[in-house]
This record gives structure tokens, sequence and C-alpha cells, in this order.
């Protein structure tokens, strides 16, 4: 995969331009990058804030050659590849199913992929929002937000960030691609994830929720969570938090 990087100072949405520049025929590799978001997005609609200076905004068009069943490894593999990144600013994160990394049970970054049609077929943009700085945080964010800046004391180095996740992302990309990707994209992330088993969750899937503890992930990438009657309920879709002794935290 070869990596082009757009950069934007001000954008309203690095996904909403990736989709865009996909269904213009843009090659895989295809990188936006922004200083700030004036309507950044993560999951179910929900806003990402976006000031300026304060995080990494990143989005990268895929066009992968899987099988549909498969694509939520994309989030996996991405959630991979940005752990590892965050290794290389001495950042050892925890990855939460399915799109978030923690440090602390606080998030440092999210991910949001989006498929779309295109005349070439298929895309995938995965977005990725890393917290860089903590200072302008909202309280009410800024209470289970962190960033690079906060755990690490040290300024980040953004274009050093930007070419690790770069480099990551090649890497987990083209694995996935190979006869057992899959498998070992799975197992590169259960390795770096506390969620991935014997975790006590709370699911949240709109119409209902569900406790219980987490037993691995499916070959799609769904999460298995055993539930108090020993049932086991694979989640494909809804809001994992971690269950404390006297309820659940918010994060």
């Amino acid at each position: 995969m070869q990596i082009r990087v757009i950069r934007y100072d001000t954008i309203d949405s690095t996904n909403s331009e990736a989709l865009r520049q996909a269904r213009q025929g843009a090659a895989e590799g295809l990188c936006i990058v922004a200083e700030e978001q004036t309507a950044g997005r993560g999951r179910l609609g929900r806003e990402w804030v976006s000031q300026k200076g304060d995080g990494l905004y990143f989005s990268i068009v895929l066009r992968p050659g899987i099988d549909e069943s498969l694509i939520t490894l994309l989030t996996l593999m991405s959630a991979v590849s940005v752990h590892d990144a965050l290794l290389r600013s001495a950042v050892n994160a925890d990855i939460k199913w399915v799109n978030d990394l923690l440090v602390g049970e606080r998030k440092i970054c999210g991910i949001l992929a989006e498929a779309t049609e295109t005349p070439g077929g298929m895309a995938v943009v995965v977005g990725i929002g890393i917290n860089l700085r903590s200072r302008n945080l909202p309280v009410d964010v800024a209470a289970i937000a962190t960033s690079i800046e906060e755990e690490t004391g040290l300024s980040p180095n953004v274009e050093r960030l930007i070419e690790d996740l770069c480099d990551a992302l090649t890497a987990k990309y083209e694995l996935l691609g190979t006869s057992d990707g899959p498998q070992t994209i799975r197992r590169l992330w259960s390795e770096r994830s506390s969620y991935a088993d014997g975790k006590k969750v709370t699911v949240n899937m709109g119409d209902r929720s569900l406790e219980g503890i987490t037993r691995g992930i499916e070959d799609d990438g769904g999460l298995k969570v055993e539930t108090e009657n020993g049932t086991i309920v694979t989640v494909r879709a809804g809001d994992v938090t971690r269950l404390r002794s006297n309820g659940p935290c918010a994060n």
C-alpha cells in the first residue's frame, strides 16, 4: 500500500473528506490529516471534540480485498496499529472493544470505520482521532479522556506519530490480506486488549443491555460475552464498558 498524505489546517471531518475522495476514485492509501475539525464525529453520530492542535485527526482510504463478513477486522487491525504507534511515543494503551484505546480507563483514541460504494468497488475509510493534549478539553470530556502529553509529560512529536501510524497501518493491513492474516490480527488484538477475555462488562445495544464476562472474539471480530446463566452472546454492535464492583465506569 502506497501512503499519500493530504494535509488541511481546518476541515469539516477527515472521514467525510476521505469518503468524498474515495467516491471520486482516490487510490488506496490516501490519508487525510487535519489540525482541526469543525464537524468531527465518532460512532453513532457522536461529536468528536476536535480543537486545533489538540489532536491528530487522521483518515485513510482502504480498498480491502477481503470477504465483507470480515470488514469488522479492519477496525481491530487499526486498533492494533494505533496501539503500536502509541507505544513508540511511550504510551502503552489498552484496546476496548471495538474501537477505543484507553490509558487507565480514560480514552486516548477513537476509531471510526465507514464503508462506501465507489466506481472502483467498495472502499472503507478508517478515521483515527488521537488526543495529543488535554489542556482545552471540556470539563465533562476531560474526566474520561487523556492525551499523549498528559501521559508522558512531553509535547507530542506529531510528525513522528503520523509516520509511525502510517508504518503500522501499512504493515498490519498487508498482514490482514494474507491467508492467515485474519487469525493473526485477532491474536494481536487479543494480546493488546484486557477486554479480550475475562473482563466483566456491561454492553449497551440500544434496545437492550447485558452484563457478563468477555470470552474472546469470533472469526469476524464480534465479542463473545458469557452471561450470568452461562449463555454465550456474540456482540457485533454496541457500547462496552468495564464493570466495577460498585457498577459500570463511564468511559
